[in-house]
């Protein structure tokens, strides 16, 4: 059996779609059922949605997709790169999408 890994906008859209249902049954065993048939989740999985979904105070942001790509960088800068991350316990493309994000901000570019 694949197991198919899902996105961060996927889980969003299905915590929102369970938040909705939630709004619009107001059943848990029902609300479970509706999910469990639309997504194919097994019963825990479609609880842990609502009870993430009851507690939310609007829709949650669906975040874009991303992509990969690749730039050459000093072995140098790559290792501050690192230690940076792992100091601030965040991972590398979080870290380095900030900083692009920050640098243009400051140049007057859109991120």
């Amino acid at each position: 059996m694949t197991r198919r890994r899902s996105t961060a906008a996927a889980k969003a859209r299905r915590l929102n779609h369970a938040r909705e249902i939630w709004q619009q049954v107001g059943v848990l065993p029902t609300a479970v059922r509706h999910l469990m048939q639309e997504y194919g989740i097994g019963r825990r999985h479609a609880y842990r949605y609502l009870r993430r979904a009851r507690r939310l105070r609007g829709p949650v942001p669906i975040p874009e997709a991303t992509i990969s790509f690749t730039v050459k960088v000093s072995r140098r800068l790559v290792g501050r790169v690192r230690a940076q991350a792992e100091a601030t316990d965040r991972t590398i493309s979080d870290l380095v999408r900030c900083a692009l994000v920050a640098q243009l901000v400051r140049r007057g570019g859109r991120g």
